[in-house]
């Protein structure tokens, strides 16, 4: 009789522990492919983090020692080229700039420095897009990346040069 008082109390601290676990975080991720002609290639990964994303993006095959631009598009698709993609994300209708500026583009990512090996990782937190929700959703949107270096002011675009990789951004 004195055991089932104590199978009781431990569902009940099981069912107590099972509440207190906190949400798995909002996930997405993008394999990184090279557009027609190019051989760059990689893979982005997307973690919602209270109210900013985690950014991690590994990506090879870019030009040893050379910057370039690296973008979230508003499109769902990246086609040969990569224009299948459309423009720069930009839910909030601001102007193009660097990922650090209040005033820029959702979608504006810092650029991808490849070392001698034609390497190249960003990690950083962003604001300004989502996971799953809200106007700054980027599941189904892409990632590019560019053959140039990103001026950060001409406008829309950055001058950033081709589309020279592209992946889609899926929920996972």
């Amino acid at each position: 009789m004195k055991l089932i008082p104590i199978a009781a109390a431990a569902a009940a601290l099981v069912l107590t522990a099972c509440e207190t676990t906190p949400p798995e975080p909002l996930r997405a991720n993008a394999g990184i492919t090279p557009t027609k002609g190019n051989k760059t290639f990689g893979e982005a990964t997307f973690e919602q983090m209270g109210d900013k994303v985690k950014v991690v993006i590994f990506v090879q095959g870019l030009k040893p020692g050379q910057e370039h631009g690296m973008h979230i598009h508003e499109g769902a698709a990246c086609g040969q080229d990569g224009m299948a993609a459309g423009g720069h994300f930009n839910p909030h209708g601001k102007p193009h700039g660097r990922h650090t500026d209040a005033n820029r583009h959702a979608g504006d990512l810092p650029s991808l420095k490849a070392n001698k090996d034609g390497r190249a990782r960003v990690e950083v937190d962003m604001d300004g897009i989502t996971v799953g929700s809200g106007p700054g959703n980027i599941i189904g949107r892409t990632l590019i990346v560019h053959a140039d270096p990103d001026d950060f002011k001409t406008q829309p675009t950055g001058n950033s040069g081709a589309r020279i990789a592209c992946g889609v951004i899926k929920a996972g």
